[in-house]
C-alpha cells in the first residue's frame, strides 16, 4: 500500500514539471556569436558570425552573411574585411601600426551596428614545443602538451586551438575490384586501404603563469587521444595555434569554458549570458557572445608515428563480417557488383574455378567513404 501511494506522488510530481527556457536563449533571433581575432601582423585575420539557437535546437548555430565587418585604429585607421560565406569575413595580412589600439565594427544585413572596445596589440611568444606523455591511468592514451614562454615577460595568459590530421586504415583489405565481366586484381593507383582524413579542435585550452615567479608554461595539456583511437593506429600530426591574450579576455574565455563544458562545444548553444568586450551600439543591453582581442598567432606543426607509441590495437567504427562468393569468368555475381553497399574484398581461394571470394562491406574495405587517398600538402 505504501509502494502504490509512493507511486502515485511521483506520477503527479513528473506531471507538473514544465518545460523551463533560460532568458538566454529565449530571443527569436538568437544573440550575436563573434569568433576569432584582429591579427595585426602578416597573416590574415578571420572572423566568423552566427547566432545562438535554443539547447533543443538540432543545430548549433546559424551563420550570419551579409554583415560589413572593419577593423578600425584610435588613430581614425580603417581596414575593410571582405565576405566569404557561411559566416566568414577575411582580410589578409593588415600589417597595424602596434602602437596603436584596435576595435572591430560590425554592421549587420539589419542594419544593427556592433563594436568591440579598443585593445591593445599583443605579440604573441613563439611555441617552444609540442610533445606528448603516454598515460595507462586513469586512461590510457596519449596527452598532447605544450611549452612556451614569454621572455620579455609581458604575457601571462593564454589560448590554444589545433587542426589534426591522420592516416587510417580500413579493417579490411580490398585486392580485387570489377571489370563488369570478372574481378581483376586492384594496381596501386586503384587502392583503396588507406586515407588521410582531418579534424578541427571544437573546444579551447587556456593556460596562465600569473601566479608563477617566471613566465612559463610546462607541459600544459591541450588534446587527449585514447589508445583505440584511429588517430593513431599509423600517423598523427596536429597543428597547434597559440594566441596571447589580456587578463579580462582570459577571464571571458575561464567562464565560457565553465559555461559550456556540458554542451560539448565552445560556440554551441548558450545557457546563460557571459559578457565579452562587444557591445549593440544602440542597445548596450544586448548580449553578445565573444572578445575580440588583437594579437599575432605563433603555431607549430609536429608528427607522431605509430612506432613511437606501444602496440595499441584502434576500435574499428564499424561493425565488420566476411562473407564468400564463387566468382568465375562470366560468372560473377552481378547483385554484389551493382550493389554499392557490398565491396569484394580478398581472394580466398584462388586455385578454384569457379574461385570463392571474401567479400565485405563497403565501409569496411573503402576508405574513401570516411577520407582522401589524396595526403595533404603538409605531410611528409
Amino acid at each position: 500500500m505504501y509502494c502504490r501511494k509512493l507511486l502515485l506522488i511521483i506520477i503527479i510530481i513528473a506531471g507538473c514539471r514544465k518545460p523551463y527556457a533560460p532568458p538566454a536563449i529565449s530571443t527569436p533571433a538568437g544573440y550575436l556569436v563573434v569568433e576569432g581575432i584582429i591579427n595585426p601582423g602578416p597573416d590574415s585575420t578571420i572572423i566568423k558570425l552566427s547566432r545562438t539557437v535554443n539547447v533543443s535546437s538540432k543545430t548549433t548555430a546559424k551563420t550570419v552573411t551579409g554583415a560589413v565587418l572593419t577593423v578600425e585604429s584610435d588613430q581614425n585607421g580603417s581596414y575593410s574585411l571582405t565576405d566569404k560565406g557561411n559566416g566568414y569575413y577575411i582580410s589578409t595580412g593588415l600589417n597595424l601600426n602596434t602602437a596603436n589600439k584596435y576595435r572591430l565594427r560590425i554592421k549587420t544585413s539589419d542594419g544593427k551596428v556592433y563594436l568591440s572596445d579598443f585593445e591593445t596589440v599583443l605579440i604573441t611568444p613563439a611555441i617552444d614545443s609540442v610533445g606528448f606523455n603516454i598515460t595507462a591511468t586513469p586512461k590510457t592514451g596519449i596527452q598532447v602538451y605544450a611549452n612556451t614562454h614569454d621572455a620579455t615577460n609581458q604575457i601571462h595568459y593564454f589560448r590554444w586551438d589545433y587542426d589534426e590530421a591522420w592516416r587510417f586504415y580500413t579493417k579490411y583489405t580490398s585486392n580485387y575490384i570489377s571489370n563488369g565481366f570478372t574481378l581483376i586484381p586492384r594496381t596501386p593507383d586503384q587502392q583503396i586501404t588507406f586515407c588521410y582524413t582531418n579534424d578541427v579542435s571544437d573546444n579551447f585550452v587556456l593556460g596562465s603563469s600569473a601566479k608563477l615567479m617566471r613566465d612559463i608554461i610546462y607541459q600544459n595539456p591541450i588534446t587527449f587521444i585514447p589508445s583505440t583511437s584511429e588517430k593513431i593506429e599509423n600517423r598523427y600530426s596536429i597543428l597547434l595555434r597559440e594566441y596571447a591574450l589580456t587578463s579580462n579576455a582570459y577571464t571571458f574565455y575561464t567562464n565560457l569554458k565553465k559555461n559550456t563544458e556540458q554542451l560539448g562545444s565552445i560556440f554551441d548553444a548558450e545557457p546563460s549570458e557571459i559578457p565579452g568586450n562587444i557591445h549593440c551600439v544602440a542597445n548596450p543591453s544586448e548580449p553578445v557572445i565573444g572578445y575580440l582581442g588583437v594579437s599575432t598567432v605563433s603555431s607549430k606543426r609536429v608528427f607522431i608515428s605509430n612506432a613511437q607509441l606501444p602496440r595499441w590495437v584502434p576500435d574499428y567504427p564499424y561493425g565488420c563480417n566476411l562473407d564468400t562468393a564463387k566468382v568465375g569468368p562470366g560468372q560473377i555475381y552481378h547483385s554484389l557488383i551493382a550493389d554499392p553497399e557490398i565491396f569484394l574484398a580478398t581472394d580466398g581461394f584462388p586455385t578454384f574455378s569457379p574461385s570463392l571470394y571474401l567479400y565485405t562491406s563497403r565501409a569496411c574495405a573503402d576508405c574513401t567513404i570516411r577520407g582522401s587517398k589524396t595526403p595533404p600538402p603538409f605531410w611528409k
